[in-house]
C-alpha cells in the first residue's frame, strides 16, 4: 500500500522540481510511495494522476491516509478535487517558498492544505496552518568536491584556467544583468578567468538576453562571458564542482539552491542578500554577501587573489552543506511532519 504520493506537474526541470526530486530520492528509503506526474532525475518513474488516485483509494496498512506532498498551484488543485470531491482518504501536505504574499486564487488554494512547511521563517510569514519550517537542503552524494578543481575545470572544455557561474532563469527578476555588469568590470582584469551563465531565458525575456549578449561583445568578452544554456540535470554536479566560486545576484528569491549546490562542492559563493542567501554565508565563513555588481567583482577579485581563503572557505561551505542543509536534513523535518498529521488521524 502507498503512504505517499510526490506531485511533480511540470515538464520542465526548475528549482522546484530539483529541490523535490531531491527529497524524493532520500524518501524512497523511508516510505511506499509513488511520484505522480512528469519524470524526476534518478527517481523512481512517475505513475499518471489516474493511477495516483487509484493508490489513494484505501489508507495503507497502519495509516488513517496517504499523504500527498504538493509544490504547484496545479497539484494542490488536483489534490484537493481528490480529497473534497473523490472523497479518498488523503490529506495534503504543501511546501512554500515565496517571500511575499501569494495572489488571491494561490492564497486560497494553500488555505486548503492540511498543513504547510515554510522553507524558511520569511517564507512562513506569508501562508496559514504552517506545521514547521523546514529548509531545503542539498544532495551531499550528488554534489561533491573536485579532487583537483583546475582539472576540474580543464575538464569542462571552457577557456581559461578557473571559472565562476551564475545559475538559473535568465531574467531581471534573477539579476542576470547585475551578473553580467559585474562580469564587465572583472573579466578585464583577470584574462584566465572564464564567467558562465547557466540557464535559460523564457520567450519574453529573449530581448533581456539578447541585451546581455550584445553588452558582451561590446565590451569584448565575449569568449570568456559563456551564455551556456540550460544544464543538462545530471550534468551540472560536474560543472559546478569545477568552478572557483558561485555568483548570485537576484533582486528576489524565494530561496535559491546554486549557492547550496556550490557548497556541497566546496565552492564558496558571492551574493545578494535574498532567498536564503545570508544563513547560507554562515557569517561571512561560507560566503560573501554583497550589494550591487561593484562589491561583487571586488568580492569574487579578493577571493581568486587569495588561494588560501579560498580553500578555507570552500572546507567551511561543504562542511555547513553537510552538517546543516544535507537532504536528509530536510526530509527529516519534512517526516516529523507526515508523522504528526498521521499521529493525529
Amino acid at each position: 500500500m502507498t503512504d505517499l504520493i510526490v506531485t511533480n506537474f511540470n515538464r520542465n526541470f526548475t528549482g522546484v522540481s530539483a529541490t523535490a526530486a531531491g527529497v524524493l530520492r532520500a524518501q524512497v528509503r523511508r516510505y511506499d510511495l509513488a511520484l505522480a506526474g512528469h519524470p524526476l532525475p534518478d527517481c523512481p518513474a512517475p505513475v499518471s494522476l489516474a493511477t495516483a488516485r487509484r493508490l489513494s483509494r484505501h489508507p495503507p496498512k497502519g495509516r488513517p491516509f496517504v499523504i500527498w506532498h504538493v509544490r504547484r498551484n496545479s497539484e494542490m488543485r488536483a489534490a484537493i478535487w481528490a480529497r473534497d470531491v473523490l472523497r479518498l482518504p488523503i490529506r495534503i501536505v504543501f511546501t512554500s517558498a515565496a517571500q511575499r504574499l501569494h495572489s488571491a486564487f494561490p492564497r486560497w488554494l494553500i488555505s486548503r492544505m492540511d498543513a504547510v512547511i515554510a522553507t524558511t521563517e520569511r517564507a512562513a510569514e506569508f501562508v496559514p496552518h504552517v506545521r514547521a519550517v523546514v529548509p531545503h537542503g542539498v544532495d551531499c552524494a550528488v554534489f561533491t568536491p573536485a579532487p583537483d578543481r583546475a582539472a576540474a575545470w580543464a575538464a569542462t572544455g571552457y577557456p581559461g584556467a578557473q571559472g565562476i557561474a551564475t545559475i538559473g532563469r535568465i531574467r531581471p527578476e534573477k539579476g542576470t544583468d547585475r551578473f553580467v555588469d559585474a562580469m564587465l568590470r572583472l573579466l578585464p582584469e583577470r584574462p584566465d578567468l572564464t564567467a558562465l551563465v547557466l540557464g535559460r531565458a523564457g520567450r519574453g525575456d529573449a530581448a533581456f538576453l539578447q541585451e546581455l549578449k550584445d553588452r558582451a561583445g561590446a565590451a569584448g568578452v565575449a569568449r570568456r562571458l559563456i551564455f551556456a544554456g540550460e544544464i543538462a540535470p545530471d550534468e551540472l554536479p560536474a560543472l559546478v564542482r569545477s568552478l572557483s566560486a558561485v555568483v548570485q545576484m537576484p533582486r528576489y528569491e524565494g530561496y535559491g539552491m546554486a549557492p547550496l549546490e556550490g557548497m556541497a562542492s566546496g565552492v564558496p559563493f558571492v551574493a545578494t542578500d535574498a532567498g536564503y542567501y545570508r544563513q547560507f554565508s554562515q557569517s561571512g565563513t561560507c560566503g560573501v554577501i554583497v550589494e550591487d555588481a561593484e562589491q561583487a567583482a571586488n568580492a569574487v577579485n579578493a577571493l581568486l587573489d587569495d588561494p588560501k581563503r579560498l580553500a578555507t572557505m570552500a572546507r567551511a561551505a561543504r562542511a555547513a552543506a553537510v552538517g546543516t542543509f544535507s537532504i536528509e536534513a530536510e526530509a527529516d523535518g519534512i517526516g516529523a511532519v507526515y508523522k504528526a498529521l498521521w499521529a493525529g488521524g
